[in-house]
């Protein structure tokens, strides 16, 4: 075991209440054991200590909702609504293979480290030419990234009246049956789990209610198995619903049994105020996705509400072909700026509230009561930022607003899971030039097929 401290910070936000001035932290392997100002520091022998009196340290944050394999596929449909992209982009994705999987999600993880995430969900929901949900684990296991992973579906084709095309649905005894493999094969509910696996028919529009149906049962049959799909993310969304299922998103995910403290749902833009009511009564968790709706001209997510009703929301980068990023501080900056737009009034959401969404919020919706914060007992996932570069100049006085308001910047450290993965501001034993290079390969070559 690792004893590791993290001496004179300049600032501690330990998200449990406390910005600490001049603190330390102390984790034995992978659990914090001390934290509070570096005076009230007891003895203590270490194997290791870091000097972090340049830094702001929080607790690393938590992505709750993510496409990874779209990384491959930037910038495509520029102008297009949902429905439009999606359609653009379902042939293309069709090409994707196992390798392609693996390395876009390896790609993803490493952009979110960067960020300062450490704990990402993801929701893989086509597996053309063999690929299966083993591909983006194995690229976890490989970056020591604590993991989320949602088996997703698509099962109801063109011809069938859904958006994808035929060739990338699958049989919904496969889907279920693939599902529960993988399940037993990598889901730990155990406290400080690395990989939790989920649940996620993609949306109310490619697969059937019985899949619906039958994923809910299955999930529930197992420990800390989550559920997560797309609701109300935009207007045709909504349209979508009432014409084929005569109710709004909130009404037809309770009818299914899609809504509890166990659910999370992706974006929720267009989400009413009695549907805002529901998910409160019943603890169902949003990811707010700032960036890709705006990207999507979705709208702007009521945020502002949820929080006062106290729904739980986390942040979601949501796929890089919508958002075109994976940085999540930004997505905290975004989800603080525009609830300010929507409400035309600049105390519609503060910095500590972005940070709050971006880390507890996320710890909340995807049932993690181990992550989240800094206090002893809590998981070693912590990252710091150095304040003494361009971006914080002229901030020093509000570390914790620079973080929101300033420009988004990359972390100096991270520690996930008491290890170290990011040191100096770079990967402990990740070639990142030669996985960008492996990946633009795969991504020509996949766009070669258009």
């Amino acid at each position: 075991m690792t004893t590791r401290l993290l001496k004179n910070i300049r600032l501690l936000i330990t998200m449990d209440g406390q910005e600490i001035p001049n603190a330390a932290v102390v984790h034995r392997d992978h659990v914090i054991e001390f934290v509070g100002p570096q005076a009230q520091l007891p003895p203590v022998e270490v194997d290791e200590t870091l000097d972090l009196s340049h830094h702001v340290v929080m607790p690393g944050m938590i992505n709750t909702h993510h496409h990874m394999f779209q990384n491959l596929t930037r910038v495509m449909a520029q102008q297009n609504e949902l429905f439009g992209w999606l359609t653009t982009l379902y042939p293309i994705w069709t090409g994707i293979t196992g390798e392609m999987i693996y390395v876009s999600a390896k790609l993803a993880m490493a952009e979110l480290i960067l960020s300062g995430c450490t704990t990402s969900s993801d929701h893989l929901y086509l597996y053309p030419n063999g690929a299966l949900i083993d591909d983006e684990i194995r690229a976890a296991y490989e970056l020591g990234f604590r993991f989320h992973p949602t088996r997703g579906s698509m099962s109801v084709g063109e011809s069938n009246g859904g958006l994808p095309p035929d060739r990338i649905v699958e049989k919904e005894p496969h889907i279920l049956k693939d599902t529960q493999r993988a399940i037993e094969q990598f889901h730990d509910p155990k406290r400080y789990s690395m990989l939790r696996m989920g649940i996620a028919p993609a949306a109310p529009f490619n697969v059937s209610l019985d899949l619906m149906r039958e994923s809910a049962a299955l999930a529930r049959s197992y420990p800390n198995v989550r559920l997560h799909t797309h609701l109300a993310e935009n207007v045709n969304d909504i349209d979508y619903s009432l014409e084929h299922y005569q109710m709004r998103p909130g009404q037809f995910a309770e009818s299914l049994g899609w809504i509890g403290d166990d659910v999370w749902h992706a974006h929720c833009v267009q989400l009413d105020d009695q549907e805002i009511d529901l998910f409160a009564r019943t603890g169902t968790g949003v990811a707010h996705c700032p960036c890709s709706n705006m990207r999507l001209a979705s709208g702007i997510a009521p945020i502002r509400q949820m929080l006062a009703k106290n729904v739980r929301v986390g942040l979601g980068v949501d796929g890089s072909a919508s958002n075109d990023g994976g940085h999540l501080l930004n997505e905290a900056r975004q989800a603080v700026l525009l609830q300010r737009v929507k409400d035309c009034d600049p105390a519609a959401m503060t910095a500590r509230q972005g940070l709050e969404i971006a880390t507890i919020g996320g710890a909340a919706v995807l049932g993690r009561d181990d992550l989240g914060k800094i206090a002893p007992g809590m998981a070693a996932d912590l990252i710091a930022y150095r304040l003494d570069q361009l971006a914080f100049a002229g901030a020093q006085h509000d570390p914790l607003a620079a973080l929101i308001f300033c420009q988004s910047v990359n972390v100096d450290l991270s520690i996930i899971h008491g290890k170290i993965v990011i040191q100096a501001g770079q990967f402990v034993g990740l070639d990142l030039p030669m996985l960008i290079e492996r990946h633009t390969q795969l991504s020509r070559r996949l766009l070669s097929g258009i």
